[in-house]
């Protein structure tokens, strides 16, 4: 599977050369440390006048007139709905009294940047949006979709209490970890679909270029603002949500919201973004 990696890598070799490199020289060993460097390297190198905590902000670090219309949409955030739900949620107790800051360490505040996390129990990546459906039903309520809606506005609140805090997320010293970066990794740059793209056709080979009137955001960082309202959505969505729209939209099949291998790139990506601030929720066009 690695070696696939490669040969999509090397599909467009002159436009990530150090990602390609690190990448090659990780093929019969896992270096995440490696790939981070070689990652942050890309970027900040080929966007020398992006400062490297505005990478957070996507398509408005890479478009000086979309930046300037973001600044005054955010006076009167479009996700703001959500935020006053999701606060009002999180501080409304289950029907047995307790509520999901029973559930996580500081009781829920100031956690987003923790999130994925590696669980050696189970032996997979637990996202917060698994985290959340895990808490209901083991206080005996139902799970929510995780796409949008109730799961959106509870996890733009997680993020507004994170706000500034950096991503620190952990690999333990356990092949299952590596195992599942790994596959994180290979499902980023594997191409797929009818229009043969990878994730990293977008957001590694081409940020700040358009894609129709979209403007495309650097991977680096890329989670960091969800979850996010989107214009064309007219509404919040997950980081599930967003990955299956990506699928979508190169005419691929989209896994189920949450699958293992969503949460691997995740995770995947969550790590590439060590040491950014957490800056969601966010608004996209």
């Amino acid at each position: 599977m690695r070696r696939a990696v490669l040969l999509g890598l090397a599909m467009f070799t002159l436009a990530a050369p150090q990602i390609l490199t690190a990448t090659c020289h990780a093929a019969d060993s896992i270096n995440p440390q490696a790939d981070f460097k070689a990652f942050r390297k890309y970027f900040t190198e080929r966007f020398t006048n992006v400062p490297l905590n505005d990478f957070v902000n996507g398509p408005y670090s890479m478009d000086a007139g979309l930046r300037k219309q973001w600044l005054e949409i955010d006076a009167f955030p479009p996700y703001q709905f959500a935020l006053d739900k999701g606060k009002e949620m999180f501080n409304t107790p289950f029907k047995n009294g307790k509520t999901y800051g029973d559930c996580f360490p500081n009781k829920g505040i100031g956690v987003r940047q923790d999130y994925p996390y590696f669980d050696t129990k189970s032996g997979e990546v637990i996202t917060l949006d698994v985290a959340l459906n895990q808490c209901r039903e083991a206080n005996g309520e139902k799970p929510f979709d995780y796409s949008k809606d109730d799961m959106a506005a509870l996890t733009a609140y997680m993020a507004y209490t994170s706000r500034g805090k950096r991503f620190d997320i952990k690999i333990p010293d356990d092949p299952r970890a590596l195992a599942a970066y790994e596959k994180g990794e290979e499902y980023f740059y594997t191409r797929r679909g009818q229009l043969n793209f990878s994730c990293a056709s977008c957001h590694v080979q081409n940020p700040g270029g358009h894609l129709r009137t979209e403007v495309l955001a650097p991977a680096l960082g890329i989670v960091a603002a969800m979850p996010i309202y989107r214009s064309e959505w007219g509404g919040m969505g997950t980081i599930s949500r967003r990955f299956t729209s990506c699928n979508s939209q190169v005419r691929a099949t989209p896994l189920k919201p949450e699958d293992e291998l969503y949460r691997d790139v995740e995770y995947y990506l969550s790590y590439m973004s060590n040491g950014l601030p957490i800056s969601g929720p966010g608004a996209r066009p």
